[in-house]
């Protein structure tokens, strides 16, 4: 008996686009935590059991590289307090991160972690897939939204990144 022969590369998802997965799901898992008070081991217990990957619905959820999930959805909860005040600071006066819409704020602190924690990760990439994963969710004008905050976020945590020289230290 022969074995199967193995999958084409090509069949199989790229590793990008499996941390497309893992940054969608991420947001959908500090959503639904904000709005049922789920813990974090909880929510990623039930995405990796029944969403991630999974067709529901009718509704295909894409594959996710598991470790970057566990890592973005574990860091923004736990960096939380570090990453407000950086989202706050970054959005318009008189309209602090607490009045934003609860999956634009979702949007803006897995991406926040990201240009703050991971970096492992290009500036520029992070915000430019925090904005797909905004065009996954709003047709008007929230990704361009997302891109500013996150482009203000990621130019101070990372000016290196974006061309800015870096501060001089001070003794």
């Amino acid at each position: 008996m022969s074995q199967p022969a193995e999958t084409p590369a090509a069949a199989k998802p790229a590793p990008l686009s499996l941390r497309k997965g893992a940054r969608l799901a991420v947001v959908q898992a500090l959503y639904e935590m904000e709005i049922s008070d789920k813990g974090v081991i909880e929510a990623l217990a039930e995405f990796e059991a029944f969403w991630i990957g999974q067709n529901i619905d009718g509704v295909a959820h894409p594959p996710a590289e598991t470790a970057f999930f566990r890592d973005v959805l574990r860091g923004a909860v736990e960096e939380q307090r570090a990453i407000d005040p950086k989202l706050d600071a970054a959005l318009a006066k008189g309209w602090p991160l607490r009045r934003v819409e609860v999956v634009l704020r979702a949007i803006l602190r897995a991406g926040a972690y990201e240009l703050m924690f991971r970096r492992d990760v290009p500036a520029r990439a992070a915000i430019s897939e925090y904005v797909d994963v905004a065009h996954s969710f709003y047709g008007g004008d929230e990704p361009g939204m997302v891109n500013a905050v996150l482009d203000r976020v990621g130019r101070e945590v990372r000016s290196t990144e974006f061309g800015i020289p870096a501060a001089p230290k001070k003794d």
